[in-house]
């Protein structure tokens, strides 16, 4: 705890700024009381800048460049608070369940991050009180995960018997709107069409544009939900209302509570005759 300002202290580590600054803003409104010393960029520069500042609670992303969030709350679950910040809610149950440490899960959940301050008020309390860290259950878990991402970034075994791991889709897409950063939930998206320059990503609340190819999305997204239309459309099977002939094998796709009616060239048709 800050003693001159009688503040609790943070640090946040992510290798994306504009999501670090969004993390910085919610906190900023859901604990105002909560003095930001920092913003580390990686794993290494949160070690070094913990070492300066001395915060209470770490923010670590899950998945940075060289040491990523895992590996950096090791070397500090003896001195703060972590809270693991990470697309995959996975990495971090397990050590949330166990009261090891918390987590948050991207895009941000406003009652979430309420649940998360007040555990963690909770938790400072309690070790200006004396309390200790719980650092063998912290450090267990830990290794836990490191174990897990490890075997997760494995390449695929090319020999005979070698089982592959399950693929990870996409599970969000950035996108700038003006100046603000959305977070789109991949389950949410209804279809995407490209242009020569952006693709536009249509979801249940709205629509935005993004530099990112079709063809690199498709490698992405889980094909048992997301199927390509058109040389220019993809579209999620479950928003799909009916499927129209139309000239010349051709077809039109309708869906579910929206206007749009998406074309399926001669060459995708095929899609619908194996549905």
């Amino acid at each position: 705890m800050n003693t001159a300002l009688n503040r609790p202290t943070a640090l946040i580590a992510d290798d994306e700024p504009l999501l670090r600054d969004s993390l910085a803003r919610n906190l900023a409104a859901a604990w105002p009381e909560l003095l930001l010393l920092g913003q580390a960029r990686n794993g290494r520069e949160a070690l070094e800048m913990f070492d300066q500042l001395q915060p209470d609670i770490v923010f670590l992303d899950v998945h940075m460049p060289g040491l990523n969030g895992i590996e950096a709350a090791r070397q500090l679950a003896r001195r703060a608070q972590i809270v693991f910040v990470t697309a995959y809610e996975a990495y971090a149950v397990q050590a949330f369940e166990q009261g090891a440490l918390d987590y948050l899960v991207k895009p941000l959940d406003e009652a979430r991050l309420d649940d998360t301050v007040a555990r963690l008020k909770t938790r400072l309390h309690e070790r200006q009180a004396g309390a200790a860290l719980p650092t063998q259950a912290l450090e267990a878990v830990i290794a836990q995960l490191l174990d897990r991402l490890g075997q997760q970034t494995q390449p695929v075994s090319t020999s005979v018997g070698g089982a592959a791991p399950a693929p990870k889709y996409l599970q969000w897409i950035r996108a700038s709107v003006g100046a603000t950063l959305k977070l789109i939930p991949v389950d949410d998206i209804v279809y995407l069409r490209s242009d020569e320059k952006y693709t536009l990503v249509a979801w249940s609340e709205g629509e935005a544009l993004i530099r990112t190819p079709i063809r690199e999305l498709m490698d992405q997204l889980d094909p048992s939900r997301f199927v390509q239309v058109h040389r220019s459309v993809v579209v999620n099977l479950h928003a799909i209302s009916h499927v129209t002939r139309g000239l010349n094998e051709t077809a039109d796709v309708h869906l579910k509570g929206r206007t749009e009616v998406l074309p399926v060239s001669r060459s995708y048709l095929h899609v619908f005759r194996q549905m």
